[in-house]
């Protein structure tokens, strides 16, 4: 095999991630087309992943053809590198533009770097690890508009405490990470810390966030409606409610899924693959805070 062949095949091959992509995009296109018509039980059903971890890229394609959207803006925080996140199928395929926030500064470099992202579209990603007292000033000063159209927050951590902080900006759409150990029943989250981190926090990884009944109580304080959650059951889908005409308000209960997906490690930090009581009675002794209640309990005494 001569040297202009071999390097004819490295060039194809180095093409194949590409192709895929592109088949991906592709893919997600059509069955963006085949749910916006559709007539679902539950729109969990327009599930599709393109980039999303789940079904959330075809969740928002459903909601977002259902409201009026005056800026084509999104804001996500927590997105690691962004190949795998809420919004770069909005970004890709609906021509949005947007912020995407991360604590890692190797993953903003990253998605710098990506230019199928960064130089092909209008993003903007920036390294700050978030808090409470900063969040407002990071959407003000990069220029978000007040009424944007898409909220994504998953930081694993202290994501109930960065949206209730949140006063400078009113999305139409609002997507939270819950998290489903807590049950539906109980509004808890684990107590604001302002450089909490879930791996330091206890070796399991699984002490953290907010439990679904928590963000619904949150959500309607703000005024917004629980619409929906993902099949993996660890996402949330709130509608501002001056936009909810066209959509079914559900409770957590109604909402409620448990995430089948296994992710406690052991104190070595290898996936232990424990069951729901497992990871549970892991960290039954600490603490959380029934947000309406304001009142510190712990997980063990938490009404599942």
């Amino acid at each position: 095999m001569n040297i202009i062949r071999i390097k004819s095949l490295i060039d194809r091959w180095k093409r194949i991630p590409d192709n895929i992509t592109k088949m991906q995009e592709a893919i997600g296109r059509i069955e963006s087309r085949q749910i916006l018509n559709a007539s679902l039980d539950e729109i969990s059903d327009s599930e599709f992943k393109v980039y999303s971890q789940w079904g959330e890229d075809g969740i928002i394609q459903y909601i977002l053809d259902r409201i009026p959207i005056i800026n084509k803006v999104f804001v996500e925080f927590g997105v690691e590198d962004y190949t795998e996140s809420n919004t770069r199928f909005l970004l890709k395929n609906n021509k949005w533009s947007g912020l995407v926030l991360d604590g890692n500064k190797d993953n903003v470099e990253y998605i710098k770097n990506d230019t199928s992202v960064y130089w092909a579209h209008n993003l903007k990603a920036e390294h700050i690890f978030i808090t409470k007292d900063n969040i407002n000033s990071i959407l003000i000063s990069n220029g978000i508009p007040q009424d944007l159209g898409l909220l994504s927050i998953d930081i694993d951590g202290n994501d109930y405490w960065i949206w209730d902080a949140i006063n400078c900006i009113k999305p139409r759409v609002v997507i939270t990470e819950f998290n489903s150990l807590f049950g539906y029943k109980s509004k808890v989250s684990i107590p604001y810390l302002s450089d909490f981190v879930r791996s330091k926090a206890h070796f399991s990884c699984v002490y953290y966030g907010a439990s679904l009944a928590a963000f619904e109580y949150l959500g309607n304080t703000k005024g917004y409606s629980l619409v929906a959650t993902n099949s993996a059951g660890n996402n949330a889908f709130f509608v501002r409610n001056d936009l909810i005409s066209n959509f079914r308000v559900i409770n957590s209960h109604e909402a409620y899924k448990f995430s089948h997906f296994r992710e406690a490690k052991d104190s070595d930090g290898n996936l232990s693959y424990l069951s729901i009581d497992e990871q549970r009675d892991l960290i039954s002794e600490l603490n959380v805070v029934d947000v309406e209640k304001n009142q510190i309990i712990r997980i063990k005494d938490i009404d599942f």
